[in-house]
């Protein structure tokens, strides 16, 4: 407040002092009350001159840009221009932390994997981060201000914007060119404006649709022998059986419940699998005794009725769960056996690419596969045809289980077939999982 006596003081000081100039000047005239009078008008005048120039200049610093600082004014003036200046300075500087916070949170909004768009009263487009955008085909710039029923125009998206209140329940839509599905959820806000969330659930719906398809496919493979040993039962409760047919029952019976056995140890492989950690690579095993294991059982399968040849490298190491490998190629070799018609061939080889990784492949002269179902071979319970399939005791788990073998070793399984020619079928490991044996001399 030290600005306040000054104020008062000057003033008075002024008209004081131009009164009493006024008097002396007046006396000279005879006339001193008067010019004591003008000589005080005349030092408030100055006085008020002074002050409104100086609150002109404040004036014209408030009605520029004010970036540049204050006028350099005293008394009352100066200190208005100052507290102004620093009121000013502390806004912008609150306004700018404001803007920061802002460009965050919007930044953080742009990095989800989901997409959000605000909605004005009219249904216009605010603000959309680029994922809203690429799910609904916009453009998160030129489409700004647009009204969003002009540019996704699905129904029951439409239906649900017309519906003024808190969405509970998202709504699907086609994604860009009919492909893929997007849930789109609406949420009130403000006044009358709405937030819009988008995701991409086709990977959820896809995933949602195997899961009922396994759970069908599983009941209706457990169902079936299932109704067979019932019917066998029923038959050597209700009939008298012969001996003979006594026995054929029962191989029968064995037959399927060996079925139902290999299909709920294929699910309880797959499960396992799909539960448990990838396996180390610190775990070395030789490729040529697992290789001789699967080489036995093929030919015991085979029962010299086709041409087999093995060939598993020289001194090569596998990492991994030997277990599972063991599993998987022999999967391949067996199927190509039960596949394969009388004399025909299959063969199995190895092979380091040039990268150091391993190939193993399965080639078989069987009747070969029509490009169409290549793709859908390891899908769970796919088969080519149902009735060979059952007819060789496959569980449709096997190639399956192949892929998951292969991929949690960091590898593949790639398949090949032409029809009337045959089918092979290689597991790829990558480097890291494969290395030459070191031969110590004696």
């Amino acid at each position: 407040m030290f600005w306040l006596v000054p104020r008062a003081l000057v003033p008075m000081l002024l008209v004081g002092l131009g009164a009493l100039v006024g008097a002396w000047v007046g006396r000279q005239w005879g006339w001193p009350v008067l010019g004591a009078v003008l000589g005080g008008m005349a030092g408030s005048a100055a006085w008020t001159l002074a002050d409104t120039l100086r609150a002109g200049r404040l004036m014209s610093w408030l009605s520029g840009t004010m970036a540049e600082a204050s006028p350099p004014l005293v008394g009352l003036w100066g200190e208005a221009g100052l507290r102004m200046e620093r009121a000013l300075r502390n806004r912008e500087r609150e306004t700018l932390r404001e803007q920061e916070r802002l460009t965050q949170f919007l930044e953080a909004i742009e990095a989800s994997p989901n997409g959000v768009m605000l909605l004005d009263i009219n249904d216009q487009i605010l603000w959309t981060n680029r994922v809203a955008a690429d799910q609904l085909g916009l453009h998160p710039q030129r489409d700004l201000r647009q009204r969003v029923t002009n540019l996704v125009r699905a129904p029951a998206f439409v239906s649900a914007l017309h519906e003024r209140g808190a969405q509970s329940v998202p709504v699907q839509i086609p994604g860009v060119g009919g492909r893929g599905l997007i849930s789109v959820l609406l949420r009130p806000y403000g006044e009358g404006q709405r937030l819009m969330l988008t995701q991409d659930v086709t990977e959820r719906e896809r995933a949602d649709a195997m899961r009922r398809d396994f759970v069908a496919n599983v009941s209706h493979e457990i169902r079936t022998p299932l109704t067979v040993l019932a019917g066998f039962v029923e038959t050597m409760v209700s009939l008298p059986l012969s001996d003979e047919e006594r026995r054929r029952v029962l191989s029968l019976m064995g037959q399927q419940t060996q079925r139902m056995q290999a299909l709920v140890g294929d699910l309880l492989t797959l499960a396992r699998l799909e539960g448990s950690p990838k396996p180390a690579v610190e775990s070395w095993w030789r490729l040529d005794r697992v290789g001789r294991q699967v080489e036995s059982d093929a030919r015991a399968l085979s029962s010299g009725r086709h041409a087999l040849s093995f060939d598993w490298g020289e001194d090569l190491e596998v990492a991994g769960n030997e277990g599972e490998l063991l599993s998987a190629v022999a999967n391949l070799v067996n199927n190509a056996v039960r596949y394969t018609p009388e004399h025909g061939q299959v063969s199995v080889s190895t092979q380091q690419r040039e990268d150091g990784g391993l190939e193993i492949a399965v080639v078989d002269t069987g009747p070969g596969i029509a490009a169409e179902h290549v793709p859908r071979l390891t899908e769970r319970f796919y088969r080519v045809d149902s009735s060979r399939s059952r007819d060789t005791g496959g569980t449709g788990l096997g190639l399956s289980i192949v892929k998951h073998v292969a991929q949690r070793h960091g590898g593949e399984l790639r398949i090949h077939s032409v029809v009337g020619q045959g089918s092979q079928f290689i597991i790829s490991l990558p480097a890291m999982r494969v290395r030459q044996r070191e031969v110590h001399a004696h």
